[in-house]
């Protein structure tokens, strides 16, 4: 594959679609780059040579059309000095300037749509690169924007379950101790309510003593 054909191939390349079918489109993204990196650098210097034979092949022509002219400047001294055969031998060199003019001009024109063709891509590269470039640091933004989402919604999720457990724990603390007060309060009237029936049992012995004791009173009296 040619290096335009190369070139171009990065060029058609639908970013998004590669993104979507990645599975890191992050490193897919940073290979395309330095793919498109390498291209660039082949490009502009593929560039620099092909204006490099450009320039040369111009130089060239230039150098024949001043030797045409100055074979023909000959052919015509030669002519007014009545010597018809350096004249042809001088235009003989003409005529062979001139054909290398002819060939060095179509070197220099097909040289020339070439250097212009790279000239071209080497544009067209450098703005799908820059586009690249933007792409791939949006979508690295993303990702780290995306793990900072996760760690966030991760932490909630911590702090949820953490706060449901201590809530849990304090319900479930706050229940035994409820009980431990219900009991606490049915043992507390229990013991009351013995005491209240013990306290009237002793007011019923009190009371029995009391009699008796008046009973032999007024036994002792009658006697």
């Amino acid at each position: 594959m040619s290096l335009l054909e190369r070139v171009s191939t990065l060029l058609r390349a639908n970013l998004n679609d590669l993104v979507e079918k990645a599975e890191d489109p992050e490193r897919m993204l940073k290979q395309i780059v330095l793919d498109m990196e390498n291209q660039l650098l082949q490009v502009k210097t593929q560039v620099a040579v092909a204006i490099a034979d450009q320039h040369l092949l111009e130089k060239k022509r230039a150098e024949h059309e001043q030797q045409a002219a100055e074979w023909r400047r000959k052919a015509e001294l030669a002519v007014e000095k009545g010597r018809d055969d350096l004249a042809r031998a001088a235009l003989e060199r003409v005529l062979s300037h001139n054909q290398l003019v002819a060939g060095f001009t179509t070197q220099a024109e097909d040289q020339k749509h070439e250097a212009d063709n790279l000239r071209q891509a080497l544009r067209k590269l450098e703005q799908k690169l820059s586009e690249t470039r933007a792409h791939c640091e949006m979508l690295a933004a993303e990702h780290r924007r995306a793990k900072v989402v996760g760690r966030a919604s991760k932490a909630r999720q911590v702090v949820g379950v953490d706060q449901e457990s201590a809530l849990n724990r304090m319900k479930s603390k706050v229940r035994v101790k409820s009980a431990e007060n219900a009991a606490t309060s049915e043992l507390m009237d229990a013991d009351t309510l013995e005491d209240k029936f013990q306290a009237l049992e002793s007011e019923d012995k009190v009371e029995n003593l009391l009699n008796e004791i008046k009973s032999r009173q007024v036994e002792r009296k009658s006697a």
